[in-house]
């Protein structure tokens, strides 16, 4: 379910919205937070924009990563861009692929964390475990700080089981939950003196920046000197201002199909499922589907996950073990791509679904979303045919530009200049017919395009 093109953190996978539409949410309290700082892969931006716009929050500025980097270099940007402005600013950092419940609990850990960080601490928080997880790092507590923080004593990289269950019955050791509270000044003085070569590629980064439409783009060549390291191996587990929040709280990392599972409503034989699916004595299992009815019967403990294009089968006990099944798709040259992109692409207008391809020949499913248009542009090597299916388009075919309402079709030769658009309030589809000699994607010449692609 989670490509390259189309990460875990945009997919819904245990409601309607995506994990990080639901971290944006727990930001949306405007009596404790600014507006949020995002910090994305370049090639995710506007799906960052579209989905914070879907579900009503303002952003106060998206940062662009030239290469993909860990989390050090992408909370150092951040913590620069902040202390550009105040270096006292306090920062709560986020993945945006995980699931909490926000309640008093959840809300008495983040006053904690910043009472610590407001005396000057680096603030992590350590969720009381509820089961020896081997896929979590831990953290052991230490003394106890006049915040209601802990010094951290250690932390633990997933450990093996039996370890596992010596630290939760020892009760100082919470599962490291990856959120963070600190002053931006704060961290930005550990790093210069921990991990300097990710202080100063992110300080030049920054300094560097663009502006890109509503995006900043990080500088890329300072970026890009960044070392590849986790905020934990470069500062926390070398500083002596960590500190460490214990909290009760609802929480998953959706790091696996197990945890998913867990996340979900569940009928009474402990079944979760999405899509359309029919079960049938079967207990304890998953099923979700984005598209093809899946029935399942006589299985239980069973993970069955049904894409556009693959189906996967196997034991929802054993769901930890999916990584080492997607490493080998990948090193291998003929399942390669099922790791990186979906038959459905999306685009800042909208997206398409490639429906059928063969010899000389592609069918697609087009959808633009109101108000958007795609670039003028042209192909060398295809025509194309557009049949509207609903909805209204506008059509430029050289110097003419008409109108087409469904059932409405209209050609476009190969080499002249064309582009389309939505005027109207719903969304737009079409299905398009592409002949040619060559009908890749990289056979796009943009004139004019609003999204800074030409």
């Amino acid at each position: 379910m989670s490509r390259a093109s189309r990460p875990k953190q945009f997919l819904p996978l245990t409601g309607s919205e995506s994990p990080f539409q639901m971290t944006l949410r727990r930001l949306a309290e405007t009596e404790r937070y600014a507006a949020p700082i995002i910090v994305s892969n370049e090639r995710y931006r506007f799906t960052v924009t579209e989905q914070a716009e879907e579900c009503g929050v303002a952003l106060q500025a998206v940062l662009l990563e030239p290469v993909a980097r860990n989390t050090a270099p992408a909370i150092a940007a951040g913590a620069q861009f902040v202390a550009a402005t105040d270096p006292d600013d306090l920062l709560h950092v986020l993945p945006s692929d995980h699931e909490i419940v926000v309640d008093d609990a959840y809300r008495q850990a983040l006053d904690t964390a910043i009472a610590a960080a407001r005396d000057g601490r680096l603030t992590t928080f350590g969720v009381t475990p509820t089961e020896p997880a081997t896929g979590f790092g831990y953290i052991e507590a230490g003394e106890a700080l006049p915040s209601g923080a802990y010094n951290i004593a250690r932390f633990v990289e997933k450990p093996a089981r039996e370890e596992a269950e010596k630290l939760i019955a020892a009760g100082n050791a919470y599962w490291n939950a990856g959120m963070f509270v600190f002053r931006a000044g704060t961290f930005l003085s550990e790093c210069e003196k921990l991990a300097p070569s990710v202080f100063a590629a992110a300080g030049a980064a920054v300094e560097g920046a663009e502006a890109d439409l509503e995006f900043i783009r990080l500088a890329a060549e300072p970026f890009a000197a960044a070392p590849d390291i986790s905020v934990d191996y470069a500062i926390f587990e070398k500083t002596d201002l960590a500190a460490v929040v214990p909290s009760p709280i609802q929480w998953s990392d959706l790091g696996s199909w197990d945890a998913v599972w867990k996340a979900s409503p569940k009928d009474e034989a402990g079944n979760a499922t999405r899509g359309p699916t029919s079960l049938s004595g079967t207990s304890g299992s998953l099923v979700v589907t984005q598209g093809p009815h899946v029935a399942v019967s006589g299985l239980e403990d069973v993970a069955v996950i049904a894409s556009e294009d693959a189906v996967y089968v196997g034991r929802l006990s054993a769901a930890q073990s999916v990584g080492d099944l997607v490493r080998a798709l990948r090193a291998d040259p003929a399942t390669e791509a099922l790791t990186q992109s979906h038959p459905t692409d999306y685009r800042p207008w909208g997206g398409y679904t490639t429906v059928l391809s063969g010899e000389r020949f592609q069918v697609k499913r087009l959808f633009v979303k109101p108000g958007k248009r795609l670039s003028l542009q042209k192909h060398h090597h295809r025509s194309e045919h557009w049949v509207v299916v609903r909805g209204t388009a506008e059509v430029r075919i050289g110097e003419t530009v008409r109108t087409l309402s469904e059932n409405e079709s209209v050609y476009v030769p190969c080499g002249e200049l064309h582009r389309l658009g939505n005027p109207g309030k719903i969304l737009l589809e079409l299905i398009e017919v592409q002949t040619g000699s060559y009908l890749g994607e990289d056979d796009i010449i943009r004139v004019e395009d609003e999204f800074g692609r030409s």
